[in-house]
């Protein structure tokens, strides 16, 4: 008797990125207060990075300019 192994296919309809998960002052629409941040070089090369953060919980994007 030979056994069939049949492969699992999870099928992902948005692809989430692996950014970290961080504590701030809390959402801007449900106060929540973890967030996922990451950086982006916005403007030119001698100027900082603009540094997005989007809420765990609703997943409202903002910048941050601070």
């Amino acid at each position: 008797a030979v056994k069939e192994e049949s492969a699992r296919v999870d099928v992902v309809d948005e692809e989430k990125e692996a950014y970290p998960l961080i504590d701030f002052a809390g959402c801007s629409k449900c106060g929540h207060k973890k967030a996922y941040f990451w950086t982006v070089q916005t403007r030119a090369s001698d100027e900082p990075e603009t540094k997005f953060l989007r809420c765990e919980k609703c997943n409202h994007t903002w910048r941050d300019y601070g």
